[in-house]
Formats: structure tokens, C-alpha cells, sequence
């Protein structure tokens, strides 16, 4: 199954941690690849990586705001998406995809690149759990299960910096 968070709303990295809890809980093998993020950043970060080790990688730089940064960002979507691969190739039950549409967004993951996981995923039986803004269309026709998140109210709106534990 292809499991989408996606929408401008907060909440899609949450829904796809409970995805991981939830596996966990019935003993499956759950692998986490953080594209764009950058390490020791997010509150759920030290979590994973005591849960999951080895299954557990944050490949990204942080947010891509300069297009002289495009290849740095790139080699590391790439050396990311290889990784998840590998644990998809290696019979894992979930893999969860964390921002992997921010990264196809920025373009630094090509379409054809992810359509490629998304078959190897198929081909093995991997459940895939994939979070970020800007779902595309073709994404969502082969995706199962689509959940957009929408912002109703957020306090940033008004001013309010992201609080730790609460927004990261």
C-alpha cells in the first residue's frame, strides 16, 4: 500500500511516526528515510533513532532556500532515496518517506526516481508511507490512501515562532 500525509496543514510527519508505532506494535519491520531535514533538529529524531538504529536515516540538509545549493541537495536526496531502497530491496515491511514530496517539489528528486521505489516497493511487498507538501497529481492517482492536512488555525499566524515539541 502507498500511504500519503500530505496538505499545508502540520501533522504529516506525526501521522506517519503513529504509521511506524502502529507497525512496530505488530512486530513488522519499519525502516524511516528523512529527506530534507536536517539532523538533531526535530524532537522526533532522537526517538527514531533509538527505536529504529540502523533503520532510521536523516538525509537532508534542511530547508532548500538557494539554487546554487541544488547540487548538495541533490547528492544528498540521492544517497537518501539509495538508502531506502536498499532497506526496500532487503524484504522491510514499512518504509516510511519523511518530506520526499518537498524533495520532489525542490526537484531534487526526479519523478522517475520515486516511480522506480514506488515499483521495487510493489515488487516486494514494502508498504510505503510517504509526507510534504505538494502531492502531484500523478503521485496521488497511484498512491491508496491519500490524507491532506489542512490548517484551520495556527498560531504562527499570529506571530507565534514554532515551539519545540509542539513543532519540531
Amino acid at each position: 500500500m502507498i500511504v500519503v500525509y500530505t496538505g499545508d496543514g502540520k501533522g504529516k510527519t506525526s501521522a506517519a511516526i503513529g504509521q511506524i508505532l502502529r507497525a512496530l506494535g505488530h512486530g513488522l519491520r519499519v525502516a524511516c528515510a528523512q529527506f530534507m531535514k536536517r539532523d538533531g533538529v526535530a524532537g522526533e529524531q532522537r526517538f527514531l533513532s533509538m527505536h529504529l538504529g540502523e533503520d532510521f536515516r536523516v538525509g537532508g540538509l534542511g530547508f532548500f532556500r538557494d539554487s546554487q545549493d541544488r547540487t548538495r541537495h541533490r547528492e544528498a536526496a540521492l544517497a537518501t532515496l539509495a538508502w531506502a531502497t536498499s532497506k526496500i530491496s532487503a524484504g522491510l515491511d514499512v518504509m516510511v518517506m519523511d518530506e520526499i514530496l518537498y524533495a520532489l517539489g525542490a526537484g531534487v528528486v526526479e519523478q522517475d526516481e520515486l516511480q522506480d521505489v514506488l515499483k521495487r516497493a510493489r515488487e516486494q511487498g514494502t508498504h510505503l508511507v510517504l509526507t510534504g507538501r505538494g502531492l502531484p497529481d500523478w503521485l496521488g492517482q497511484e498512491a491508496d490512501l491519500v490524507t491532506e492536512m489542512h490548517t484551520a488555525k495556527h498560531p504562527f499566524n499570529q506571530g507565534q515562532g514554532a515551539l519545540k515539541g509542539i513543532d519540531f
